[in-house]
């Protein structure tokens, strides 16, 4: 006899559940269970996740939730609903979200509304489990019974556990006589929440944590009981061995539970909004990307007809064969609907990066504006980011300034209306550092001891506290030493990584043709009328909804404010279009190669700046080089090592190495110095060399990088064969050259996003060469909250010999600003303590009464000539900094005469307001 699991919480029911998934199925698989469910409370967060490992174990996976239901009497009954097929999907998925209208409950008329498809378990925490626990049968009993028969008739089961609660035995005897009485079938269950028995106090701290309370002082906690753990088969059947039927229905169920989801088969592709309902939009694309390309290429300048000619060709075929492909794939309105967000941004005055990713490699792209990177002359390749043979949907990553990007995503929500546009949900995990102070406090030790211990965790992205120990720190030793550390570290080891709450992506963005709620479940927080979606960005994608990430930038911030301060300074003269300036600036690669480099976009580590120095780079394909090869692997394989002593003529250039050295390869390679070092080397690569055409040597890209041995051997007689069809080139050198790339492909680098990230970086540098004061400025502005770097900045613009003004209530503005003298004059914002509407009033009255000639002047301007009101406290403030040390008086002096004259503007402002005659002067 088998038997099937059908409620268990796994860690995304962040409130009670343990279990994580992999660790789950693995258990499930190792105890031969050919059917496994979950039902996380009302919440679908790891469906897409449980799903996919079900079936790669072949295991068939149920789809279910728990819910709290109102009933009549306003009393929460417990009931838990699976889902037997896509109908009973749409409608579990239709219940959740109605129950986050409701503070996460839903009541009967929506249970009976949705009830088809879907089979529903009453147990001991129900409305009739209630009723017969406190052994009450009456007619309201037998209503509730005759209901649920009514609605839901042979999908209707009561729910028995054996867990050890209170009153067990008589509520299963009271359920069997319900069963003959009524004829509802029994399904036994575990109401499993963690996996191992042992896992029971490791569950009561979680949920301790939860409800932010001690160990000891939970409440509610005997509510679990340390058998609610995913027990085999055997002790299951055993458990229930006089009531065999139970286990029976178990299976029952897990047969009528058959749905079928088709990841990654249907995308549902927003529409792009056109006026004209008589064009496509294909045709539209079309059409729009051939104007642009055309005022691109009109831009040049082109002298020479036959060159011009040549070079429209080249263009246009490229554009052709793009548009082909979107085209064939019918993502026209992606493209339309990203090209005309960006054009509102910068409509609105929204700096907008020049790219990111593998989209800069689209010509397409290039040409709707939506990218500022001219992918034939970088060489970058298309088939990197679309083609025909990878079903996947296109991913244009867009920057925006850090300060107004939620500018960009409330235009998103307002332009697509609410039921079509959601934000993406994420999990925050328990991490080392944060669940040892968790746990900490949860067993009563004070913050102090928790965060000395946490001090002793390294700084390294994603450690863990298992790493932590195998690295033999100082927390080795106490954890060897110290009993209560060893109990903490080992309790926090178990609960490491388990999800700990959910939140919002900060720029992902899904925009659908339909009503999200009818295709996905989603969850939104009391009081917020954003929705965010169940699934996280990635399984999101596997449903079909096309996600728009718009990430925040803050160095273009810093750009778009440093060329505001030279533009304003510049008159009449022209203005500065940061798009149009030259790539082969001698100020900035000079500046580059003295590792000036602070406030540079992505060259301001120690790391980076002692590259520089060895690479010494003179032009901006180098830039994109440097980018690329500063990353662990690249670091570790040597390859960095030898970058640098071909560039510096120390090492004889091969194409890639010795033993595979080919001229067909030099064309490819000669930019990185014989080193493959992007992605789109390897895909030209396997095309000039081996025959490969363009989409399949992206699959070759694929297949190498994510290690597919099978299909690496396939491709490895591919290759060999192909160069020997194609150039006549021997086994020997084919093969050794397939190594190379088959050893190096995990360190390569995706060039168009190297590439565009290369621009912002050059962008920053030649601000900085050529506008260092104002460059200097808007960088100071941009790190206002933090002291020690504004100190760090100063140093520095003393250093390149910038004269800076210090603090002076008659020159500062409310920021840092370049005066006529190429002077940086101090910014009243620096000032702690004082709200920025109290200074720009004070600007105001600046503004509007001239200068302050002295305390007395400056005081009699804000407190007797102007309506707006400062108080005394501010002023303080401002005589502190040093603001006012250009009056004759002292900081002692000032704030003496500072209550003397307060004291006396008050009152004959008050005479003034009285519309009595004003003396004072």
């Amino acid at each position: 006899m088998k038997f099937v699991h059908l409620r268990i919480h796994s860690e995304f029911s962040i409130i009670d559940g343990l279990s994580k998934l992999d660790i789950l199925i693995k258990k499930a698989k190792e105890f031969n269970m050919d059917s496994l469910a979950i039902t996380d409370f009302t919440n679908l967060f790891g469906m897409i996740n449980f799903y996919e490992l079900c079936c790669k174990n072949n295991i068939k996976p149920i789809i279910g939730s728990d819910f709290n239901l109102y009933t009549n009497s306003d009393e929460i009954s417990e009931i838990t609903l699976l889902v037997k097929n896509l109908y009973g999907y749409k409608n579990l998925i239709s219940l959740i979200n109605s129950a986050y209208n409701y503070n996460i409950n839903i009541n009967e008329k929506l249970l009976f509304k949705h009830n088809k498809g879907l089979i529903i378990l009453i147990g001991f925490n129900s409305y009739i489990g209630k009723y017969l626990l406190n052994n009450k049968y009456n007619n309201l009993l037998e209503e509730k019974i005759l209901l649920y028969n009514k609605y839901f008739y042979d999908n209707f089961y009561i729910e028995i556990n054996r867990i050890g609660i209170n009153n067990e035995s008589f509520y299963i005897n009271k359920c069997i006589e319900i069963s003959y009485k009524y004829n509802i079938p029994i399904v036994a269950t575990n109401n499993v929440r963690f996996i191992d028995k042992e896992d029971f106090k490791y569950h009561k701290i979680k949920v301790s944590i939860y409800n932010n309370s001690s160990y000891t002082k939970i409440k509610n906690y005997r509510l679990y009981t340390c058998e609610q753990y995913f027990k085999n088969i055997d002790s299951m059947i055993k458990l229930f061995d006089d009531i065999p039927e139970s286990i029976i229905n178990s299976i029952e169920i897990s047969k009528r539970c058959n749905l079928i989801l088709n990841l990654k088969k249907k995308v549902y592709l927003p529409k792009f909004n056109i006026k004209n309902d008589k064009i496509s939009s294909y045709d539209l694309l079309n059409k729009l990307s051939k104007l642009g390309l055309i005022k691109i290429l009109n831009n040049l300048k082109i002298k020479d007809k036959k060159e011009k000619i040549i070079k429209y060709k080249l263009y246009f075929n490229r554009l052709n064969k793009e548009l082909n492909v979107i085209n064939i794939m019918n993502f026209s309105d992606y493209f339309l609907i990203v090209m005309e967000l960006i054009k509102w941004a910068k409509d609105n005055n929204i700096p907008v990066g020049p790219g990111r990713g593998s989209g800069a490699g689209s010509l397409v792209a290039y040409s709707l504006d939506i990218t500022n990177l001219d992918p034939i002359k970088f060489n970058l390749l298309f088939e990197r980011f679309l083609n025909c043979e990878r079903a996947s949907i296109p991913d244009l990553d867009i920057d925006f300034c850090m300060e107004k990007r939620d500018k960009v995503i409330n235009y998103v929500f307002s332009k697509y209306k609410d039921n079509f546009v959601s934000k993406i949900i994420t999990f925050s995990k328990m991490t080392a550092r944060s669940i040892i102070k968790d746990v900490g406090k949860v067993l009563g030790y004070t913050y102090n001891f928790t965060n000395k211990i946490t001090q002793y965790i390294p700084n390294i992205l994603g450690i863990t506290l298992n790493k932590t120990l195998k690295l033999k720190t100082e927390l080795y030793n106490l954890y060897i030493n110290d009993v209560n550390i060893k109990n903490l570290i080992d309790i926090s080891i178990k609960l490491e990584g388990t999800v700990k709450n959910v939140g919002k992506h900060s720029g992902g963005i899904i925009i659908s043709p339909n009503i999200i709620k009818n295709i996905i479940p989603i969850y939104k927080n009391i009081n917020e009328e954003i929705l965010v979606t169940q699934f996280n960005k990635s399984d999101i994608e596997k449903i079909g909804l096309i996600k728009f990430d718009f990430l925040g930038l803050k160095t273009l911030t810093i750009i778009k404010s440093t060329i505001d301060i030279i533009n304003n300074n510049l008159s009449n003269k022209k203005k500065i279009d940061i798009s149009k300036i030259s790539l082969n600036d001698n100020k900035s690669f000079n500046m580059l190669r003295s590792c000036n480099t602070n406030g540079i976009f992505q060259l301001e580590s120690y790391g980076i700046k002692k590259l520089i120095k060895k690479i010494r780079p003179d032009k901006f394909e180098e830039l994109m080089d440097i980018i690329a090869l500063f990353r662990p692997g690249p670091l570790k394989s040597g390859m960095v090592d030898k970058y640098i002593n071909r560039k510096n003529n120390k090492e004889k250039i091969f194409y890639p190495d010795k033993s595979c050295s080919h001229n067909l390869l030099i064309n490819i390679l000669h930019s990185t110095y014989g080193i493959i070092l992007y992605q789109e080397q390897i895909m030209e690569i396997s095309r000039i060399f081996s025959n490969y055409s363009p989409i399949e040597s992206d699959i070759l890209r694929i297949i190498i990088s994510k290690k597919k041995i099978n299909d690496i051997k396939d491709h490895y007689k591919k290759f060999v064969d192909g160069a020997l069809e194609k150039n006549n080139i021997k086994l020997d050198l084919s093969s050794n050259l397939f190594k190379i790339i088959e050893k190096f492909s995990g360190y390569c680098f995706n060039k168009s996003h190297s590439a565009a990230y290369a621009l912002i970086t050059y962008r920053t540098l030649w601000l900085k060469s050529n506008f260092t004061e104002e460059f200097m400025s808007s960088y100071i502005n941009y790190h206002l909250d933090d002291k020690n770097k504004i100190n760090s900045i100063i140093n520095e613009c003393k250093l390149l010999n910038i004269n800076i003004i210090y603090l002076n209530i008659n020159l500062s503005n409310y920021y840092f600003y370049v005066n006529d003298k190429k002077e940086i004059i101090y910014g009243l914002s620096i000032i702690k303590g004082i709200p920025k509407s109290n200074i720009i009033n004070i600007l105001k009255i600046r503004n509007n009464f001239g200068y302050f000639k002295n305390l007395k002047d400056f005081l009699y301007k804000i407190i007797v000539k102007s309506d707006i009101k400062i108080n005394k406290k501010t002023i303080e403030s401002i005589i502190e900094s040093g603001a006012c040390n250009i009056f004759e008086l002292n900081k002692v002096n000032m704030i003496k005469y500072l209550n003397y004259y307060f004291s006396i503007f008050y009152k004959k402002n008050n005479i003034k307001n009285n519309n009595q005659i004003d003396m004072f002067n």
